[in-house]
């Protein structure tokens, strides 16, 4: 049927993203000159000095979820949570970058398929020297308190990117949920009015959200929340905005069942992380991916 045709060829098409992407990532490994080479690698200088004390708490020995409570806040009772993570000069420095990226003849994969403005970071080759550290040594304390249901002391996989809005770009992104067991997105600037995100509830149908709270994004600071969470952002009114976003997966989580379709997982073979599923052990195959949530 014609269906069924339009399905295969979809299959197809995502199967090749995974391709198309490793080849960007070894044109941009070769050709792209930086131009803040420094930020590539993490240092803890980039990270604030409130997030440090936070990773600090939740490192100690008796740390709590409502001991960590008194360090960040709390919006409501969706588990939605904002705290400081980068300084003010590391974000002025990787937008600065990201622009130079932008600004480039590289060849861009986009993000997904809302967001038509931003970077892939593994394809710039972020991820095994930026994002990984910043997940497992800093972050998953956090997450392992926060969200223990969702397998967040066991985050072992990532989809990272930097997305952006402008007036003459994208101004907005409807309502949603990530493929993630749990979301980090952090402001990293630039001078922007309006923009604010929402959330509606967990697990709700993304459209229409009727109910949904409004959060300020703060430059410089983060906000967790789940990814099955309904969300999106309002429009800019002016100015433009760089967000960074991770996807943080727990593939003990979703092995159990597939996050975007809420079935078991039917896998195919993926390069680096792929969607954050993984094989019983005894097989030892490679990484794989989840194809009904390659969008």
């Amino acid at each position: 049927s014609v269906v069924y045709l339009q399905i295969e060829a979809e299959v197809q098409r995502r199967k090749q993203l995974i391709h198309q992407s490793v080849e960007r990532k070894a044109i941009i490994s070769k050709r792209y000159k930086r131009k803040h080479p420094e930020v590539y690698i993490l240092q803890e200088s980039f990270l604030a000095p409130d997030f440090l004390e936070i990773v600090r708490y939740c490192t100690s020995p008796d740390a709590h979820l409502h001991g960590l409570l008194h360090y960040i806040e709390s919006f409501s009772d969706k588990r939605i949570y904002r705290l400081p993570v980068f300084t003010e000069e590391f974000c002025q420095a990787f937008v600065d970058e990201l622009e130079n990226f932008e600004q480039s003849d590289m060849p861009k994969g986009r993000p997904n398929t809302m967001n038509n403005y931003g970077v892939l970071l593994n394809e710039l080759g972020m991820d095994e020297t930026f994002i990984t550290p910043l997940r497992e040594k800093y972050l998953r304390p956090i997450t392992a308190l926060l969200y223990p249901d969702l397998g967040g002391a066991c985050l072992d996989s990532h989809k990272a990117f930097v997305v952006k809005y402008s007036l003459h770009e994208d101004l907005d992104l409807s309502s949603h949920y990530d493929n993630a067991e749990v979301t980090l997105n952090v402001s990293l600037g630039k001078d922007f009015t309006e923009g604010n995100l929402y959330f509606g509830d967990f697990r709700q149908d993304p459209t229409p959200v009727p109910k949904y709270m409004e959060i300020e994004h703060v430059g410089a600071q983060g906000l967790l929340h789940r990814g099955g969470q309904i969300h999106g952002a309002l429009p800019i009114a002016s100015g433009e905005r760089w967000n960074l976003i991770i996807w943080m997966r727990s593939s003990a989580i979703r092995n159990q069942l597939c996050p975007m379709c809420n079935k078991k997982p039917e896998l195919v073979e993926a390069e680096g992380f792929g969607d954050g599923f993984t094989e019983t052990l005894e097989d030892d195959a490679p990484e794989t991916v989840n194809l009904c949530s390659l969008w």
